[in-house]
């Protein structure tokens, strides 16, 4: 209890202490525009805010995969690896294992991943009913957090609308081992530097709208029972394509 105790007192005194920093800046800021200084005088006060957190991890490739994969099963989603050449078969043998029929996917969706003998609907606007009706979904992602085995979806073609991830029962999610970063900044940086997959979005800024995946839905708001599937699919099981 002791270590528990002293981290959550590092967590919140720099909490306090960027708090004091950040309502400082924009005080300054403030008087600064009206006693009619520049206006990146505020800016350039937020910008000097000090940010000790760590930006960027340590970890090697592989160790950066482990935590990922290790995080993602605490979370009870089930994990899987793979290469990229035994990728289809993959998906096939996770979509027979599921015991379900009926998929829905995003029209990006590269076609190899279709497995034959499934039925599937492809989301070009489909009616929020015909969505219900699939036991389960399929999709790719944008980015994989490793330190707390989150999924990151921008919802490109590949990913497809929020609407498919977060009705179906089942959700299956490939992620390329290339897409995981360790780090929440280092996701940040990697949408500055690569862009946010949506064309519409002007390069260097974030994307619209991010959904975040930390396996399976679940809430223990109702008397402390954990209820799972109340925001989003029951089960998450992830193929890790080791490209």
């Amino acid at each position: 209890m002791g270590v528990v105790a002293d981290g959550r007192k590092r967590v919140l005194e720099r909490i306090k202490n960027a708090t004091r920093a950040a309502a400082g800046a924009t005080i300054g800021g403030s008087a600064a525009r009206n006693a009619g200084a520049p206006a990146g005088t505020a800016a350039g006060a937020h910008s000097d805010i000090p940010r000790g957190y760590v930006r960027r991890g340590d970890m090697t490739v592989r160790g950066r995969h482990e935590r990922f994969i290790e995080r993602l099963r605490e979370y009870d989603a089930e994990v899987v690896e793979c290469e990229p050449d035994g990728l289809a078969a993959a998906i096939a043998a996770q979509l027979k294992a599921s015991g379900r029929h009926l998929f829905v996917a995003p029209e990006g969706l590269p076609a190899e991943w279709l497995a034959p003998g499934f039925e599937w609907k492809i989301d070009g606007n489909l009616e929020i009913r015909d969505v219900e009706r699939a036991e389960g979904v399929v999709t790719a992602c944008f980015c994989g957090v490793a330190d707390s085995g989150t999924i990151v979806l921008h919802h490109g073609p590949a990913e497809g609308r929020r609407v498919i991830t977060l009705l179906p029962d089942w959700y299956l999610c490939v992620v390329r081992a290339s897409q995981v970063v360790e780090t929440l900044p280092e996701y940040f940086d990697k949408c500055r530097e690569q862009g946010t997959g949506d064309r519409e979005q002007k390069a260097g800024t974030l994307p619209r709208l991010v959904t975040w995946i930390s396996g399976p839905s679940a809430t223990a708001d109702i008397e402390m029972t954990r209820i799972k599937g109340v925001h989003g699919p029951r089960f998450l099981h992830v193929i890790l394509v080791k490209d």
